[in-house]
């Protein structure tokens, strides 16, 4: 779906033709939004967060230091995470947001010196998504200053920025964990076979490991002291190591700052269970994949991307599970962002 605004893209200057047309790809997702500049790479990569002034109800800080406030904002400021489970909660805030970033680009010195006047958006969505809440992202980035907008399903972006070549007659598996959305799709011919969004990810292990803390310690630790568990020592699997972190929360019996030391086995039981939530929906989508794209899959594999997907041994326990090998992507994180930048640059 394209929006064409009413701009020229071109005028002439000394009977040369010049196109003002520059174009930018956007991975919108519920825990980051990724920012891709054709010929000038990805240059933005910040946490989907805004800081609002109660009172005013004005924004006054995105992204980075918006999420530094988390957990440590005064009364008189509120924080917003403007998508929900990779759908626009909150439309305001997003067109914003959008409008922040776009600006970022706008004034960025080495894009600055290029005349700036029509903008075309690649964004990416989750698979799955209806046409409303489609259009809804179509609108919120027009409404942010872009003319021209093409929407491309996650799962399709990733693969591209994997580097499968999704115009094949030949079936491939996408596992895509974000942050508030698991893709699952079987692309084959350009296209998405079948799919399912699964609306726990990245987000999902972060709150399972702050309720664990509760319930066994009897601590409570904010949202950045459960993804440092994450990313350095949470596992779904036995490590060779048992990795420890020590982390510090609040006693809920005596109310005093308590320390802890968390390790990696003790992560397993409860990051698994999410883990086996997402395993269960890949297993449906298999069951329901045509015979001949099924056989493809399990000669190449299926492709896991995502932030999520870097808690350790996820891909282990998939393999075991399915008796189907995975591939972990090069670039996980940035996997959706590449492939927008792929559909810009061809």
């Amino acid at each position: 779906m394209v929006y064409n605004g009413s701009d020229n893209m071109y005028v002439y200057s000394g009977g040369k033709r010049i196109m003002f047309e520059t174009s930018i790809g956007i991975d919108l997702g519920t825990s980051n939004i990724l920012v891709y500049v054709k010929n000038e790479g990805l240059i933005i990569n910040e946490p989907t967060v805004v800081a609002v002034n109660k009172a005013s109800g004005k924004i006054i800080a995105f992204g980075n230091e918006a999420k530094l406030m988390i957990g440590r904002e005064p009364q008189n400021i509120m924080i917003i995470k403007p998508l929900t489970l990779g759908v626009i909660s909150d439309f305001s805030m997003t067109e914003q947001l959008l409008r922040h970033y776009i600006l970022m680009v706008k004034n960025n010195n080495k894009i600055k010196a290029k005349f700036f006047r029509r903008l075309k958006v690649s964004i990416s969505i989750p698979s799955g998504v209806s046409e409303v809440e489609r259009r809804a992202v179509q609108d919120t980035a027009y409404e942010a200053g872009a003319r021209k907008i093409q929407i491309i399903e996650e799962p399709i972006a990733a693969a591209i920025g994997a580097g499968i070549d999704i115009s094949e007659a030949y079936g491939r598996m996408v596992v895509d964990i974000g942050g508030g959305t698991t893709d699952v799709a079987v692309i084959s011919l350009g296209g998405i076979v079948i799919g399912e969004s699964l609306k726990v990810a990245g987000d999902a292990y972060d709150q399972v490991i702050i309720n664990y803390i509760r319930r066994v310690y009897n601590v409570v630790i904010g949202e950045h002291s459960a993804q440092k568990i994450k990313k350095s020592v949470a596992s779904v699997i036995k490590r060779d190591e048992n990795k420890e972190i020590k982390i510090t929360g609040r006693d809920l019996v005596s109310g005093l700052p308590k320390a802890l030391i968390i390790t990696s086995d003790e992560t397993i039981e409860p990051l698994t269970e999410v883990t086996n939530r997402i395993i269960d929906t890949v297993y449906s989508i298999l069951e329901k994949t045509p015979p001949e794209l099924a056989a493809d899959i399990f000669l190449e594999g299926i492709l896991l991307t995502g932030g999520g997907s870097l808690v350790y041994g996820i891909n282990h326990l998939m393999e075991k599970r399915l008796g189907v090998g995975v591939i972990m992507s090069s670039e996980p994180l940035s996997s959706v962002a590449l492939g927008l930048a792929s559909c810009l640059e061809n």
